[in-house]
């Protein structure tokens, strides 16, 4: 629930604070006193599109803050916390957005910057503005549409991930069916590469190995020569042996024996006799490392060959198949890989093709069958909506009005595919296989004929409202906004509009902006916006004013007459007072409220 508004240089508002509490606030004021800068300050608030032209002229920024009640547990919470901010006290959420005059925007969640997006991501969970151009957006099929599955509570995702799958097998098929004779050759050449290194054998790192080991063979004799005399230096000739004591281990083993005839006489001597010790180990190590070392190597020059003969089929694949700044064998198995799945994807062979009319068409059926369904829950769902909404009109002082929601099959003219449902061709797309069309007759004497075409802009507001009364337990936002709503609607049906947003706010809060007295009386509270007297001011905190009492009857007077003559006074006393007493009765019939156990985590959109 919305708590406070705080809004600053947006249109003619410069500073403006709005408290509003549960149940329905209604706004009013004249005409260009600024009360739909409320609106759009709450769409701005929840992420809507930036607007500089909106910044009053002479300030640098727009701004508008929300501080918003919300559960401790609800997913809100916890994306507020994930985002980096913090709610006051467990459940305060704190919103703001600027809006510069050079059109940068920028907002903030609970106190941390964030992007704008996450504030339209609240806007899903939090809010719902209808305005006057939402009347229009009903007159749109998909609109139409889409507020049916809202009330029938249809998930479209299941159809419409049968459907994906079938276009893709669809279009794989005439892709491969098409391209046939391109595949071929194409797959020729990937399957000659690949048997060609195939035939290879090339190991992962083989290159690096035998460049190695051609090193070690082409220089044998100097490295063989080199470990013979280091071993001979290190631990002597055997077979030639040496004056005495000219070998490192013997030279080693004198200087051992020197110290040791002094052992235990300084213990530094002694911890360097044992290091002298560790040397000669070390010598003695070494030098029969040596020893193995010439005596494995191999000078055979067979082998030598042998080994750049394997190099140079190895550079071949590296030169035809390698890629990169640096080609390697890595990157020739690389493309082996590639090259096996790519011609995998290639195969035209009958079999291959007859696979993929078989994935195509278990596609199809299953897409076939789940649209079934969705048309079967759309039908259904729409005798109950057409009658729904059909009472809500009576109540609207529209008796003789009738909704009916028709659920037709999609003509396969302009469809993106073409679906055979119980032998007939029916079109197809993402969102099934109807055409949802809402149809309205506001007499008996009038013929049905769709919404777009038959309702006035009364009657449209009448049907939008009726429709999101059917709609609110299928939607159910914490804040419900409406816009001036009540145009072109006066009299009875004002009266009905107003005891229904009434009813309404018995489940969520209600703001509506209104210029209709008969709305306004049934309203909570009421928060006036004045027109400053003075000719190019902007309104400011005080203008904008919580009316009660005389106060909320003389502006109920004027907005009935325009002054507050007396006579005008006595009527709107009376519209408070019937108002009062209507909604006393409706808040007594024993109604269940559908909104009882609801938590506010769903927010702002524009609904249909």
């Amino acid at each position: 629930m919305i708590e406070e508004i705080r809004i600053r240089g947006l249109g003619v508002i410069d500073d403006a604070v709005l408290r509003l509490g549960p149940g329905l606030t209604a706004v009013s004021g004249e005409t260009g006193a600024g009360k739909t800068m409320v609106v759009t300050g709450l769409l701005l608030l929840f992420g809507g599109r930036a607007d500089s032209a909106r910044v009053r002229t002479g300030s640098e920024q727009a701004s508008v803050d929300g501080l918003l009640e919300v559960e401790s547990d609800s997913a809100i919470a916890a994306r507020v916390v994930a985002a980096g901010g913090d709610l006051d006290d467990g459940t305060g959420l704190v919103l703001r957005r600027v809006v510069g005059a050079n059109g940068r925007s920028r907002a903030a969640v609970g106190g941390a910057s964030a992007p704008v997006g996450l504030l339209a991501e609240f806007a899903e969970q939090l809010l719902a503005v209808h305005g006057q151009s939402d009347q229009q957006r009903l007159t749109r099929p998909a609109q139409q549409r889409a507020a049916l599955d809202r009330y029938a509570g249809i998930d479209i995702e299941p159809y419409a991930s049968a459907y994906r799958r079938w276009r893709q097998a669809q279009a794989t098929l005439l892709d491969r069916t098409s391209r046939m004779a391109e595949l071929r050759r194409e797959a020729d050449l990937l399957a000659h590469g690949i048997a060609e290194i195939d035939a290879v054998a090339a190991e992962v790192g083989e290159d690096a190995e035998l460049a190695a080991l051609a090193a070690r063979l082409g220089h044998a004799d100097g490295l063989r020569t080199a470990a013979g005399t280091a071993h001979d230096l290190l631990l002597g000739n055997a077979e030639a042996p040496l004056d005495e004591q000219s070998d490192a281990l013997a030279l080693l083993g004198a200087a051992a024996r020197v110290l040791a005839q002094q052992s235990g006489a300084d213990p530094q001597l002694d911890e360097l006799a044992s290091r002298l010790a560790d040397v000669a180990s070390t010598a003695q190590d070494l030098g029969a490392e040596l020893r193995a070392y010439r005596d494995g190597l191999d000078a055979d020059p067979d082998r030598l060959a042998t080994v750049e003969a394997r190099r140079a089929e190895l550079i071949g694949l590296v030169r035809r198949y390698g890629s990169g700044l640096e080609p390697d064998l890595s990157t020739v198995l690389q493309w082996r890989k590639d090259a096996a799945a790519r011609l995998a994807d290639l195969d035209v062979s009958d079999e291959a093709i007859a696979a993929l009319v078989g994935e195509r068409d278990r596609a199809r059926d299953e897409t076939a069958a789940r649209a079934t369904d969705l048309t079967a829950a759309r039908r259904e769902a729409a005798a109950r909506l057409g009658a729904e909404v059909t009472a809500e009109l009576a109540g609207l002082a529209m008796p003789n009005a009738v909704v009916q929601v028709s659920v037709q099959p999609r003509p396969t003219a302009g469809a993106a595919a073409v679906l055979e449902i119980d032998g007939e061709p029916t079109g197809a797309g993402p969102e099934g296989i109807d055409a949802v069309e809402f149809l309205f007759r506001a007499h008996p004497a009038s013929p049905l004929l769709p919404l777009a075409r038959s309702a006035s802009g009364g009657e449209l507001s009448r049907v939008m409202l009726a429709l999101e009364l059917s709609l609110a337990h299928a939607d159910p936002v914490p804040t419900m906004v409406f816009d001036e709503v009540d145009a072109g609607v006066g009299g009875r049906a004002a009266i009905e509009v107003g005891r229904r947003l009434a009813r309404l706010a018995r489940e969520c809060q209600v703001l509506v902006v209104t210029h209709l007295a008969q709305v306004a009386a049934f309203a909570d509270q009421q928060i006036v916006v004045d027109r400053p007297a003075a000719a190019g001011a902007v309104v400011t905190t005080s203008d904008v004013r919580m009316v009660e009492g005389e106060d909320r009857v003389t502006e109920l007077a004027r907005m009935l007459a325009g002054s507050d003559s007396m006579t005008a006074l006595e009527h709107a006393a009376e519209l408070l007072a019937d108002a009062e007493n209507a909604r006393r009765e409706f808040a007594d019939d024993g109604h269940p409220s559908r909104r009882t156990a609801h938590k506010p985590v769903k927010g702002v959109k524009k609904q249909a």
